[in-house]
């Protein structure tokens, strides 16, 4: 194997380069005097680390001070001429390591899209010996050794091409061996614009369109060369620009008509770079007039969005029901900062609730709003990236769009900023988008509007405490009354039935009721899947997860059970493995049997389901909302994807259909979360021209929570909650920190924790809890146990909390038997 010599340091100018790696800190390398002048802060460079690995970092900082620790090796070459990221975002990321207790390498990972990292790809050349051994070879070590004769080098993937089989590393590891192929390791650079070949005249006719008939002359003895030349004529009165295929198929002929054509000298061909994020091409819409609420909510935003000596900008936490108005605020402020030349982050929990606003919004501004989200490809993350380095001006998008390179931020909004899907959990940065909005507006000298039905008990103790502005919006746009809530109450009706029920008697007549009146229904069950547990009715068995400590989902349409956490998948046992009894029961019910169910009970309607299930595909989600929006579907079935900010004229009654399953939940915020979903779906009925009706279905129908989803009292419930909070020492009085370790071994998990722990403690006293067994003790052939940390709302002693937590990782990590043990850091639960 060949080793690469590098160039001996001849400068003292150093770059520290930041790699998308958990490492401690940046490497230290030295500019070699051919790139002095070219290399600056934020572009990528390649370089080495280990023996053979290259990658693609970020220089983040040039100095004159040589490492003491190590000899520096050179930068091997420059990616960018222009630098990716700025000095703003660069801030936004050691903020977050600090904060969110990870490694920076952890965050640039996090915030820079796949095909700006670039990785070592194995290639593989031909050595000297191949003349010596070709006798030796089998017939695919030959076809390997043919193709390297013609092309100089090959990665493993051509190679698995070339063979037609995936597995190759024997063969190749042979052919090391014997020395006749070499090893090399190169830098692939993933990301490639997107280009459209296009047609067009040659001089001189491009420039003297006098002379076509010249031209046509050329053309005369083939009927084909002549339609194809008169077609581009008519295509370009059309469209400004031809393009190859369409001229090719509209003229009836080949592409070897075009090479005769581009022979003659008549036309070529030529390539142009587009973009992949589709434009905005319908009419645009007319903003509608703005209600009394929402002009007074209006004055008061933008009074607490004046930055005075007095006074300087406060974030603000607009508070308005379901259906008051709010989006329509957001265009106002958003129209505003456009106006000046600035730029709008406006952040959503998650891509199931773009679809309306995206399509709302657009009819607004046009091509001026950009779409950022997970179903994007690589190569358009990329090309959004540079649009926003640009300066594009809205940008909507998840909890991502935070490490975008925005230039010139001037608003963000933070819409359903309740919403739990703003906490990223697995993998590090494990952050809170929401407060990290907030901190990146501060560094961006931004204004922050959060917007929401169900503030978050943080937010909402911050407005009360002066922190944040409150503007609140009690009443719904238009004066259209709030929904009509119900109680059904299942364990009396169970009773009756003597079985266990999913639809009640009271939810079933109002299902009638409103299918007779033409109106759509939303029924809403967190649980994707069919039936939860499978059980032998003769022993108890339950089938759960080889790798985690769950049971097994059926799910009828793909007929297997199915790990929600792993994704494990086996058949459906025809008798109990343990007792070989035949009576196996399902237990339970998702949204799929919810589907299944209500075809009995509703045979002639349309019935859609939105779960993970169903809108995997790129455009599955708008397919199903556009089918509900255009009444192509009377019932939609989901889980909480259907809670989220849809707004849908037609809809005249809501189904929550276990209330108690989100009520009992084992976490200190159940209750909080519990209520947000029942008051954010039941916000889907009656959003246009009436009241709708919500039936809320419970075994405990006098639980507290549902008296204050009953009265839509948010007051009332952030009393009650506050007090338990502040009686028990949970946030917003403390702030929570989790350790959570893990490791295959269930001995080596729990001796690291108790040490753990013992360390913790020795530091922290009582702040430590654990530790503990989770509610779900083994994930993916990984057991786990999780340290609680409870510290008082001090910054001094927040801060020392975590350096204490990064040492006590390196000092677990570096005794004996720990090195493989996983720690995992999640603050502000």
């Amino acid at each position: 194997m060949s080793n690469e010599l590098h160039p001996v340091q001849t400068t003292n100018t150093f770059a520290d380069v930041l790699l998308p790696l958990a490492l401690p800190k940046p490497y230290t390398y030295f500019i070699p005097e051919e790139m002095l002048a070219d290399v600056r802060f934020g572009q990528r460079v390649e370089v080495q680390l280990g023996k053979q690995k290259r990658y693609s970092g970020i220089v983040i900082n040039l100095h004159n001070n040589q490492p003491e620790a190590y000899a520096p090796r050179p930068i091997l070459s420059i990616v960018d001429q222009a630098p990716i990221i700025n000095q703003q975002q660069l801030k936004l990321w050691n903020w977050m390591s600090r904060y969110y207790c990870c490694t920076l390498g952890e965050v640039m990972n996090a915030a820079l899209p796949a095909h700006l990292k670039l990785a070592s790809e194995t290639k593989v050349t031909l050595g000297p010996l191949f003349d010596e051994h070709a006798d030796t070879l089998n017939d695919k070590e030959y076809m390997i050794a043919e193709a390297l004769r013609h092309q100089e080098e090959l990665t493993i993937g051509d190679l698995q091409k070339i063979l037609q089989q995936q597995s190759v590393h024997a063969i190749v590891n042979r052919m090391i061996d014997k020395r006749i192929l070499y090893l090399r390791e190169e830098m692939s650079l993933r990301y490639k614009p997107k280009t459209i070949q296009y047609v067009r005249l040659q001089e001189p006719y491009a420039t003297n369109p006098d002379i076509m008939e010249e031209a046509f002359e050329l053309t005369a003895r083939s009927h084909k060369q002549t339609d194809m030349l008169m077609h581009f004529i008519q295509l370009t009165r059309q469209e400004k620009a031809v393009r190859k295929q369409e001229l090719v198929q509209k003229s009836g002929g080949d592409y070897s008509v075009l090479k005769a054509l581009e022979k003659k000298k008549i036309l070529e061909s030529f390539e142009q770079e587009i973009s992949r994020i589709a434009g905005y091409e319908d009419d645009l819409a007319e903003t509608p007039e703005l209600s009394e609420q929402q002009i007074q909510a209006l004055a008061e935003i933008r009074e607490a969005f004046v930055d005075t000596e007095e006074q300087p900008a406060q974030t603000t936490l607009l508070h308005g029901v379901t259906g008051s108005g709010k989006t329509r605020v957001y265009i106002e402020l958003m129209q505003d900062a456009i106006d000046k030349g600035e730029q709008v982050l406006y952040l959503l929990p998650e891509i199931a609730l773009t679809t309306q606003i995206i399509s709302r919004l657009e009819k607004i501004f046009g091509d001026k709003i950009t779409v950022y989200h997970s179903r994007l490809n690589n190569n358009e993350r990329v090309e959004l990236w540079h649009k926003v380095a640009q300066g594009i001006p809205i940008l909507l998008g998840p909890r991502s769009s935070l490490f975008l390179p925005f230039n010139n931020l001037k608003l963000v909004i933070v819409d359903e900023e309740h919403d739990a899907s703003y906490k990223q959990q697995d993998p590090a940065p494990r952050y809170q988008g929401r407060d990290t909005a907030i901190y990146l507006a501060h560094l961006a000298n931004a204004r922050v509007l959060l917007g929401t039905a169900t503030p978050s008990m943080e937010s909402y103790h911050n407005a009360k405490k002066g922190k944040y502005k409150l503007v609140e919006m009690p009443e719904r746009f238009g004066g259209i009354q709030m929904p009509e809530i119900k109680i059904a109450d299942l364990r009396q009706e169970a009773v009756a039935r003597q079985a266990n029920i999913h639809f009640s008697s009271m939810l079933l007549e109002h299902m009638q009721a409103a299918l007779d009146k033409g109106e759509q229904i939303i029924l809403f069950q967190n649980r994707r899947g069919y039936a939860p547990n499978i059980r032998c009715m003769s022993c108890g068995w339950t089938q759960e997860c080889v790798h985690c400590d769950v049971s097994l989902t059926y799910h009828k349409f793909q007929k297997n059970l199915l790990c929600h956490y792993c994704g494990y998948r086996t058949q459906v046992p025809k008798k109990c493995p343990a007792c070989e009894g035949a009576h196996l029961e399902l237990q339970g019910f998702g949204t799929e049997k919810i589907e299944d169910d209500l075809k009995i009970y509703f045979p002639q309607v349309q019935i859609g389901r939105m779960d993970l299930d169903t809108v995997r595909s790129k455009n599955a989600h708008s397919r199903i909302i556009n089918d509900f929006e255009e009444r192509r579907l009377d019932i939609l079935v989901g889980t909480q994807m259907v809670t989220k900010g849809l707004d849908f004229e037609n809809v005249g009654l809501v189904g929550v259909l276990s209330a108690d399953q989100l009520l009992q939940f084992p976490d200190f915020r159940s209750t909080e979360r519990a209520f947000q979903l029942m008051v954010q779906v039941s916000g889907r009925a009656g959003r246009k021209k009436k009241q709708g009706t919500v039936v809320i279905q419970a075994l405990n129908p006098v639980h507290p929570v549902l008296d204050d989803v009953l009265a839509n009292n948010y007051k009332g419930f952030y009393k009650r909650e506050i007090a338990e909070r502040q009686s028990f020492g949970y946030p917003p009085f403390a702030r929570l920190i989790r350790i959570q370790l893990k490791h295959r071994k269930p001995d080596v998990v729990n001796e690291g924790a108790k040490l753990y722990a013992h360390l913790l403690s020795k530091r922290l006293k009582n702040r430590v809890n654990g530790p503990a067994i989770p509610y779900i003790s083994r994930v993916r052939g990984q057991y786990i146990l999780d340290i609680l940390i409870k510290l008082e709302r001090n910054p001094k002693v927040i801060a020392a909390a975590k350096q204490i937590i990064l040492e006590t990782n390196d000092l677990i990590q570096g005794e004996k038997g720990f090195s493989t043990l996983r720690i995992n850091v999640n603050v502000d639960l």
